[in-house]
């Protein structure tokens, strides 16, 4: 997976690990199938785990929860994906400045 998706599942099973396969789609934007492929990926390299609510009324519904492991790796995930937008950031601002410059009155 790439980091910017893999940033997006960890932080939204860290934040909200209660939500169903279905909502986790629905906020990442993806279709129900690539949301199960990712949490199925990120199962085998255990960075989360499942856990099912038996006293739930719906019997199928699960709590996904990040593993120490899955911590660490979010940790590196959140650092790479940082840099990335960094970097988007300085060049959109420096392309920016080259628009304003073009626009800008000459005297």
């Amino acid at each position: 997976m790439q980091d910017e998706i893999t940033y997006k599942f960890l932080k939204i099973i860290e934040d909200e690990p209660h939500l169903s396969q279905r909502e986790i789609a629905k906020k990442m934007g993806v279709s129900l199938g690539k949301t199960n492929y990712c949490l199925k990926a990120l199962l085998d390299k255990g960075f989360i785990k499942v856990r099912n609510f038996y006293k739930n009324k719906k019997k199928k519904a699960y709590i996904y929860i990040l593993t120490p492991n899955g911590l660490e790796e979010k940790a590196k995930v959140t650092y790479r994906f940082l840099q990335r937008k960094i970097q988007e950031y300085e060049s959109i601002k420096a392309e920016i400045e080259s628009l304003k410059n073009e626009v800008e009155p000459k005297d």
